[in-house]
């Protein structure tokens, strides 16, 4: 089984964003980036999954600047077998990273596509779906267990009323959520090693993909604070402050 991870290079979850003074996007200019939680899930599961004997190969892939390819050594490092970088200096959006993700898979055809539910940057959550939709295979979203089983994978999927379980033929595309495992560490010599991986690079265009901008961002402006609390001495006076703020 060849299994295919996407992975994203983010702003570090432990850094607090920025936003520019003009107001047009987050600022990026030094500061720690690194892979993105959800993908950083995926290539756990992934890895652990070829640990077992189940997968022969793990693909990692990455759609973004040069800087990526760091990303992608990150993966390496983690036990994945080789990389693929598509070059793109310009932004590019989820519908375009869904159609280079399906050039991709046209070409390795792997079995399984691993990628995280959704970036810390933007939130969108729709690169797993639109992929599985483009190829035309089954999806399991929002992933906390993955198990598989022949010719099928079981997806046991974290929903609004607990947990739902699908069956998926394969190849399939699955997402992962945050309580699929706890990604390692890569160890120093596996970092080392992760240098000399294969890792090609290819472009939008080999793909036949125009990564042209069909969004405009309008504003980012950082979320209002939150103002302090009051105390009251009894049921009165918070009845009373309440008629006061225009909630009751």
């Amino acid at each position: 089984m060849k299994i295919l991870v996407p992975v994203k290079r983010v702003l570090d979850y432990n850094v607090k964003p920025r936003v520019k003074a003009d107001g047009s996007g987050v600022d990026l200019a030094n500061v720690k980036m690194s892979i993105n939680p959800f993908d950083e899930i995926a290539v756990e599961e992934a890895v652990r999954l070829k640990e077992k004997g189940i997968a022969s190969e793990v693909v990692v892939v990455s759609i973004g600047g040069a800087k990526s390819s760091e990303t992608l050594r990150s993966a390496l490092a983690m036990g994945a077998d080789r990389a693929i970088h598509v070059l793109s200096e310009s932004e590019v959006e989820p519908l375009a990273v869904a159609k280079i993700l399906k050039g991709v898979a046209g070409e390795e055809a792997p079995d399984l596509v691993i990628l995280g539910k959704q970036a810390i940057d933007d939130d969108s959550n729709q690169v797993g779906q639109m992929l599985a939709a483009l190829i035309g295979r089954p999806q399991g979203t929002f992933a906390s267990k993955v198990e598989v089983e022949g010719d099928a994978v079981l997806v046991t999927r974290e929903v609004d009323g607990g947990l739902e379980t699908v069956k998926l033929a394969l190849p399939a595309v699955v997402t992962t959520d945050l309580r699929l495992n706890e990604p390692r560490y890569a160890s120093l010599p596996n970092i080392m090693k992760a240098k000399s991986k294969p890792l090609s690079t290819k472009a939008p265009a080999d793909y036949g993909v125009d990564t042209a901008a069909r969004l405009t961002v309008l504003k980012v402006v950082e979320p209002a604070v939150r103002q302090a609390g009051v105390k009251v001495p009894d049921v009165e006076a918070l009845v009373e402050k309440l008629k006061e703020l225009g909630v009751a």
